[in-house]
């Protein structure tokens, strides 16, 4: 069974970290990451910037080059970021753009069709989205739809916005397999119903190490997606549609 983490988080001290609402998280580095992770045997993955590490390039570039070529960085940047810039992370193995809208520390939810149209013309990158579904209005709704490529966070954290989770998944939008403590869906029907509207939607990650969630990743996360799903569609929810998602080649 291949593994490829869509999401997880590295909090390494001798970087930048900002805190967050009065939140500073502790240490979560790459030897803690990998110590943490080795039962799962992980392929490759995605290292997403937190709220509490703002604008900071220096950790990612660092953890990035420490991991090697079959991970990838969900970076953020404020809206005035240089072309430049943009091309050197791209080279360092950075793919998205993140916009916080639930805990902060990224640019505004109103430069989203801007910037998200243009890092994608510029290197090929996707926007990725933390937010409650449940606020995505109709305006929203048709700015992430205008977008070449989108995922959200965390299943989109509520049932009551789930519906609205349903339509953009309709539309090509992915959704994280991830930080099922986060929600108060029910994860397996929550994960059959994206399934069914698009195979190619879901993406599985750890979320390690779980900052703030009631209830952290353990074994039991990765069971609700190998119970629920079986033969090409489990190896394409836990591998194969990131690696296309984030277009990454894993070298084993």
């Amino acid at each position: 069974m291949r593994i490829f983490d869509s999401h997880f988080h590295i909090i390494d001290p001798r970087f930048p970290l900002v805190p967050n609402h009065g939140f500073l998280p502790e240490p979560f580095t790459v030897s803690d990451y990998n110590k943490q992770a080795d039962w799962l045997r992980i392929k490759g993955g995605a290292v997403v910037s937190g709220s509490f590490q703002a604008f900071d390039q220096t950790y990612l570039l660092d953890t990035l080059s420490v991991l090697g070529k079959n991970y990838v960085g969900v970076t953020q940047l404020p809206a005035n970021t240089k072309d430049s810039e943009i091309l050197s992370l791209h080279k360092a193995g950075v793919r998205a753009v993140r916009f916080n809208v639930r805990r902060g520390g990224s640019e505004e939810i109103s430069k989203i069709k801007e910037m998200g149209a243009r890092v994608y013309d510029l290197a090929g990158w996707h926007v990725e989205l933390y937010i409650d579904a449940k606020e995505i209005d109709e305006f929203l709704e048709e700015v992430l739809l205008s977008l070449p490529k989108v995922s959200i966070d965390h299943l989109g954290l509520s049932k009551e916005g789930f519906s609205t989770t349903l339509r953009l998944v309709e539309k090509g939008v992915r959704v994280k397999a991830t930080g099922f403590g986060r929600t108060n869906i029910d994860i397996g029907s929550a994960l059959v119903e994206i399934a069914e509207i698009n195979p190619d939607a879901l993406l599985f990650g750890t979320d390690l190490p779980s900052t703030r969630s009631p209830a952290p990743f353990t074994e039991e996360d990765l069971h609700l997606v190998t119970d629920t799903f079986e033969g090409e569609l489990l190896q394409k929810v836990l591998y194969s549609n990131a690696l296309e998602f984030y277009g990454v080649s894993v070298k084993v």
